[in-house]
């Protein structure tokens, strides 16, 4: 499906026959591009950024390359091409004809779980909207651009939505993915792990790999929903998504991989004073950034997510792959939980563990990641092991919300772990030394002390391209 740039909202869906959306749209549009000069990358909105651009939504040749400044950007509302005669593929409706409106028993619950989706968007942009100035190079600056530019264009999908299905309400609900902001203390975004500060790089690149992956997995849940316009604009967000995974975990990876350089260069396991994060500290990082990420999926057990399920809005992740009857009827799921100072597997019903097993696809997905950052580790012939921590440890949500555990996953007391915390996430010592090292780099092929350069460069391009151009204000390293 190609995409039509001739109009001042570029889309895919024929706009311009619906000039009631068309003007509601149009009217909404100024609010957002004031929300992207307040809070989007600061001091760099007159660059020119090498961006891919959406050209059409098929699978191959989908994007092309070229210079933009970023308030330039053409955001706009690309839906994946339909599936003809697609039915609903799990729940009580399996089976029958996807809809194309919104079910009016369901208008709420959808409506919730859009506008849900569609704050987790701009409030990245927000919480990394400072780390331009401390680039550890142009190619990463570019990536952070990059992924930047798709996190307001999958606002402008929600708020599609909202404009197109749910009338005043979610014209609303448009308004209000613009006013809230993160970490405000008064109109915070709404899930927890957005409004954390993103204070430096190898925080950005933990968040991109950890939280960025929630979000593919909630992506992919709705992208089996029976509301076919969900369905479509949730596969064409994944799409873009992959690069905001990649984007995370090889910058995690490089890390790695300069830290065991200087380790092997210098026979040392601190490589500090060398420039490099040392993989401890790398360690309680992931430690930090994988227990926040786990919160995103919910309790363990969920009446709501059950609901959302026999509905059929929202899914499991790849549906179609599961061996089941697709509604889960009387079908049971293990999960772990804490009773008398022990950590047990239960049965409990499938249908209210969903949220569970979203987050075991999660968890899988996450430790093949890891096993990937401990080859680089391996090959450099040094001994030591990244693990993720038990996932019952730091939780704020669900069966282990309030329980001391060890990353190991020991349960232990309150003044326990208040005594040995420092070993397991990063100190404001940690958090100011890492800080220390965020010092911009911008000549083209050149990259900061503690992270190795990519294989490649962006678009077949090599790694001395210039990726942005028209630096102002940053002082070269």
């Amino acid at each position: 499906m190609s995409i039509n740039y001739s109009e001042r909202i570029p889309n895919n869906v024929s706009l311009s026959d619906d000039r009631r959306l068309q003007r509601a749209l149009e009217a909404w549009q100024p609010g957002f591009l004031q929300w992207w000069r307040e809070m989007g990358p600061e001091s760099f909105q007159r660059c020119d950024v090498y961006l891919r651009t959406a050209t059409s939504t098929d699978a191959q040749g989908w994007a092309t390359f070229g210079y933009v400044k970023m308030p330039d950007y053409r955001w706009g509302i690309f839906l994946a091409e339909p599936e003809p005669d697609r039915r609903i593929p799990f729940g009580e409706h399996k089976g029958e004809p996807v809809w194309r409106e919104v079910p009016g028993q369901h208008r709420g619950v959808l409506r919730r779980l859009i506008v849900t989706q569609g704050d987790t968007e701009p409030a990245s942009v927000e919480q990394q909207r400072h780390l331009g100035k401390t680039c550890p190079s142009l190619y990463d600056l570019r990536n952070l651009f990059q992924v930047n530019v798709e996190e307001g264009r999958h606002l402008w999908a929600m708020v599609y939505l909202l404009h197109a299905y749910f009338g005043r309400d979610g014209r609303e609900e448009a308004e209000g993915l613009l006013q809230r902001r993160s970490g405000n203390a008064d109109n915070p975004r709404i899930l927890g792990a957005f409004n954390e500060q993103t204070p430096d790089w190898l925080s950005y690149f933990m968040f991109a790999h950890f939280t960025d992956r929630d979000g593919k997995y909630q992506l992919a849940s709705l992208a089996e929903s029976g509301f076919d316009p969900l369905a479509r604009t949730c596969r064409f967000m994944l799409t873009e998504e992959a690069h905001h995974l990649f984007v995370g975990e090889s910058g995690v990876g490089r890390v790695v991989s300069r830290t065991c350089e200087l380790m092997r260069a210098h026979n040392s396991f601190e490589v500090g004073e060398y420039g490099g994060i040392d993989l401890s500290i790398i360690q309680k990082y992931i430690n930090f950034h994988y227990s926040v990420s786990l919160d995103l999926f919910g309790s363990e057990l969920s009446t709501n997510a059950a609901n959302y399920f026999s509905a059929g809005l929202k899914g499991r992740f790849k549906e179609a792959d599961r061996t089941d009857d697709h509604q889960l009827t009387g079908s049971s799921y293990s999960l772990l939980k804490p009773e008398h100072g022990k950590i047990i597997a239960t049965e409990q019903p499938a249908l209210l563990a969903l949220n569970e097993t979203l987050r075991d696809s999660y968890v899988a997905d996450c430790e093949r990641a890891l096993a990937r950052w401990n080859k680089i580790i391996k090959e450099a012939q040094l001994e030591f092991e990244l693990k993720l921590p038990h996932r019952g440890f730091r939780r704020s949500i669900g069966e282990f919300a309030g329980v001391s555990l060890t990353p190991e996953g020991q349960i232990i007391s309150e003044e326990e772990w208040q005594r040995r915390k420092s070993e397991w996430i990063p100190t404001q010592s940690d958090r100011e030394f890492v800080a220390s090292l965020m010092k911009p780099v911008t000549t083209p092929g050149q990259f900061a002390s503690w992270i190795a350069p990519p294989l490649r460069g962006i678009n077949h391009q090599s790694l001395d391209f210039e990726f942005v151009t028209g630096l102002p204000g940053v002082t070269e390293h």
